[in-house]
């Protein structure tokens, strides 16, 4: 099909974007502190449980040698206290940027 201004002229324009509902602000605030304590809690976990007696001891691992002696090396712990600090991060970084979203497509 050949494209001629008599084409251009059919075309439909795509219906209007209708706006995103926004939550009440109290749910966004509520929604944001669980986020930021569930972020700071796993953190804190990830951090410290590689170092620990609990890691070293784990009876789960009991059954797999060649896993439990993979654990223990000193890189995977550093990975996951790496995982622990990054959550710790991001639940900072989460709460010092949060701002509530209002109607009418504002930012407050």
């Amino acid at each position: 099909m050949k494209t001629t201004p008599a084409n251009f002229e059919n075309l439909h324009d795509p219906p209007p974007a209708e706006s995103a509902a926004v939550l009440p602000v109290w749910l966004q605030r509520l929604f944001m502190i669980v986020y930021v304590v569930f972020c700071f809690e796993l953190g804190i976990v990830l951090l410290i449980l590689p170092w620990s007696d609990f890691w070293t001891g784990n009876s789960l691992w009991a059954h797999w040698p060649l896993l439990r002696a993979w654990m223990q090396h000193g890189f995977m712990r550093g990975a996951v206290s790496g995982l622990g600090l990054l959550d710790l991060w991001l639940g900072i970084y989460e709460a010092i940027h949060y701002r509530d979203r209002r109607g009418g497509g504002s930012v407050a």
